[in-house]
């Protein structure tokens, strides 16, 4: 019997058994497939600045869903709905306006910033993902635990002093809009 090649000994093997050698083996250059394009849902995306539009962002806050209800916009929001916190990027320049704003004269900077720009998770998206009907959430834990996270960081800058701008500004931020809903709830 003449000597064989690698490849006619694979095709060989293979026929005896009633297989199909791999591709390579036949002497085929295997060709590439349809590029396949998949949408995997992997949580909330960046947004860009919730002031002014900009892609190029610095700086983000995250707030209990009810701060939605201040934000410009938020009437068709149905905030009970939201799954988790709210965030809302800023860029460079608004970012040093909002510390501004919230470090130096004390004031809420949420009724400027659009929530079409605010990256947040509805119930009904965790629905259509997972095919399951949800209870409504309970947004109480979430605000207990965001409000004793800013008094932690208020009391800590006011002992030893500001380490971290980003989460001072955001804690006074989720302290203050906290603060006026319950306000304007009491009235």
């Amino acid at each position: 019997m003449a000597a064989r090649t690698s490849s006619g000994v694979i095709r060989w093997a293979a026929a005896a058994r009633g297989l199909n050698p791999p591709v390579a083996a036949r002497g085929v250059s295997p060709k590439p497939g349809p590029a396949v394009r998949r949408n995997v849902y992997t949580g909330k995306t960046e947004k860009p600045c919730c002031l002014c539009g900009d892609e190029r962002t610095v700086a983000r806050l995250d707030l209990p869903p009810r701060a939605v209800r201040l934000m410009r916009n938020a009437d068709p929001i149905a905030w009970r709905d939201i799954v988790g916190e709210v965030s809302i990027h800023f860029c460079e320049s608004d970012w040093e306006l909002v510390t501004d704003l919230v470090l130096e004269t004390g004031q809420l900077p949420l009724s400027r910033c659009n929530v079409a720009r605010a990256s947040f998770d509805i119930r009904e998206d965790f629905e259509a993902l997972l095919n399951d009907v949800r209870e409504e959430p309970d947004q109480a834990p979430l605000e207990r635990e965001m409000l004793e996270a800013a008094a932690d960081t208020i009391e800590r800058a006011e002992r030893e002093g500001v380490d971290n701008e980003r989460d001072l500004v955001e804690a006074y931020v989720v302290t203050w809009a906290l603060e006026q809903l319950d306000a304007e709830a009491s009235a």
